[in-house]
């Protein structure tokens, strides 16, 4: 008789670990974050409470980890299997163009649903929690502000915008106003905005 295989530890490791994330978001999105609880994870994912706590110290930690699993999914998803640059910032050449194509994206992101509420609550926490704010700030802003400065430094040595302009204060020109937006809700955040904010901060930035 053929021996029973034998349970491989690793994969159902990596089961768990991604039905944790998933229970997360979608936990989030039914209850909201203050109703969100570890318990409720667990039992979404079909794991013990400590399992969890055996990977993450608190459901932010979870959800952070759920939301940048998240990103990076839907990230090779569009760029196909194999991509090494699944974040790379487009260059046609036309700064204003590519600009506009990126922010374009973002308000789209930022209005999806499977974002919105994610966004929201880890924004929210990290008003009040240093170390979440610390790790979504180096997680997942970091990265897409150093794609701008990459684009705009590139531009820069193409003679498009000014020689001495500070990218990365470039880079808040450009994104701040639709974060702004998009998190305080004081207006529709629509592509016509986007395409508004990135005419006039590259008024000021062009060459003089």
């Amino acid at each position: 008789m053929a021996g029973k295989a034998v349970p491989n530890a690793t994969r159902r490791s990596e089961r768990s670990h991604r039905a944790i994330l998933d229970a997360a978001l979608e936990l989030v999105a039914e209850v909201g974050y203050p109703k969100l609880t570890i318990e409720a994870i667990a039992a979404r994912a079909g794991v013990g409470k400590q399992t969890i706590y055996r990977w993450w110290p608190s459901k932010a930690a979870v959800l952070l980890d759920a939301f940048v699993a998240l990103g990076e999914r839907a990230a090779q998803e569009a760029e196909g299997p194999g991509s090494e640059a699944p974040y790379a910032f487009p260059d046609t050449g036309d700064l204003e163009a590519d600009l506009k194509f990126v922010l374009r994206a973002t308000v789209d992101e930022l209005l999806s649903p499977t974002y919105d509420l994610p966004y929201r609550a880890l924004a929210a926490e990290g008003i009040v929690n240093p170390e979440i704010a610390a790790e979504f700030v180096s997680r997942v802003m970091e990265p897409s502000v150093q794609l701008y400065v990459e684009r705009l430094r590139a531009a820069q040595q193409a003679g498009q915008v000014a020689a001495d302009l500070d990218p990365r204060v470039a880079v808040e020109l450009v994104t701040g106003p639709v974060t702004a937006r998009w998190l305080l809700r004081t207006l529709p955040l629509t592509h016509a905005y986007a395409d508004a904010v990135v005419e006039m901060a590259l008024r000021g930035l062009s060459p003089r």
